[in-house]
């Protein structure tokens, strides 16, 4: 059902990543202007990222009906496969951010979608299905929903579950999203719709992310008041200044209880580029273009957190075992658990951009 009130009001709030959840969601690959060589590749990868989860939590996976067989076959039997509707398979941009009450029930934010950035620079022309995602999702775990009024995808948004939101001003301020709101109306929208007392604003995302820079592709929080942090040390990067921009804005704010906020830095992977023969094999389209040689968005903040447990995209061995060890040592009782992702990237993003989780 959808509801008319906001969860502000009825004392509702958004948990942690870091905190128990209940089921994972994901929604299964097939564009081909997208994912190359008819997805397959893809289709595998994500096969992988869900199977690791399903290992540790319930997971569902969205498909449409002419894919089902194939999902079928590549997933564990005990994930469960729902038919459904939707534009491209990112379901933490295109699914339900969950909020809780102090009971534990569980009800779901619905966000205008527009293919992150509508008419201006949106990735795809229609994007109708990907909206109505979120409500469906919602209907199928029996949530009750808020239709929120403004444009904005999960990835877009980080919290410490304790009144924290961090996000980064490229991404909530671009002229794609919401160009009829001042900054003040937007941070109004974030406190009603998922119960944040403070938002924690970063300049910019990562290099080259064609979601204009979504937080998650930048940092991860991995606790109250502590952040991961993609990071270089090489000055000829263009990552080296904007990393460095989001390590001052980080240092100088306090999040919702007046804390300083712990950066740990974790490096960014290569940098990683586009090859010939993985540019060739996806359809070319107006509002992706992919060729060879283009930088690639790599990120080893773009996690997933569940139940004691960090499913970590492996993308360059130069730097895989390093993310892997700084993670354990922040996170001690976590289980990493690497798994290799990079036709996840060549896609525009990674674990974290595919998986949207339901708190328990």
């Amino acid at each position: 059902m959808r509801l008319t009130t906001t969860p502000k009001q009825d004392g509702f709030s958004f948990p942690a990543e870091f905190e128990p959840v209940r089921e994972v969601w994901l929604a299964w690959p097939e564009r081909k202007d997208n994912w190359r060589n008819d997805a397959i590749p893809a289709q595998q990868t994500f096969a992988n990222v869900a199977n690791a989860i399903a290992d540790v939590v319930q997971v569902t996976v969205a498909v449409a009906s002419g894919h089902y067989e194939r999902a079928r076959t590549l997933l564990h039997s005990s994930i469960k496969l729902v038919e459904m509707d939707y534009n491209d398979s990112w379901m933490r941009d295109i699914g339900p951010t969950v909020v809780v009450n102090a009971l534990g029930e569980r009800r779901g934010v619905s966000w205008k979608f527009n293919a992150w950035g509508g008419e201006f620079n949106g990735l795809y022309d229609d994007w109708r299905a990907d909206d109505q995602v979120a409500e469906s999702v919602c209907d199928v775990a029996g949530m009750d929903h808020y239709r929120a009024p403004i444009v904005l995808e999960g990835g877009s948004i980080h919290t410490d579950g304790e009144g924290t939101l961090y996000t980064t001003e490229e991404c909530l301020l671009s002229p794609g999203r919401n160009p009829q709101l001042e900054r003040a109306e937007i941070e109004h929208n974030l406190c009603e719709y998922l119960g944040a007392e403070k938002i924690v604003w970063l300049p910019k995302g990562l290099y080259n992310d064609e979601t204009d820079g979504h937080v998650d592709n930048l940092i991860h929080v991995i606790g109250p008041a502590k952040v991961v942090l993609s990071w270089t040390d090489d000055p000829f990067d263009p990552q080296f200044k904007l990393s460095r921009e989001a390590y001052a804005a980080l240092a100088s704010q306090r999040d919702a209880k007046g804390r300083t906020i712990e950066v740990i830095k974790i490096p960014v992977p290569g940098p990683l580029y586009y090859t010939q023969e993985e540019a060739e094999g996806i359809e070319s389209s107006d509002g992706m273009v992919r060729q060879e040689g283009e930088r690639l968005s790599a990120s080893y903040a773009n996690f997933l957190m569940v139940n004691d447990h960090v499913f970590l995209p492996l993308l360059d061995e130069q730097f895989d075992r390093v993310a892997i060890e700084i993670l354990e040592q922040a996170l001690p009782g976590f289980d990493i658990v690497g798994i290799p992702t990079r036709e996840v990237l060549l896609g525009g993003g990674n674990i974290h951009c595919i998986t949207q989780q339901i708190p328990a």
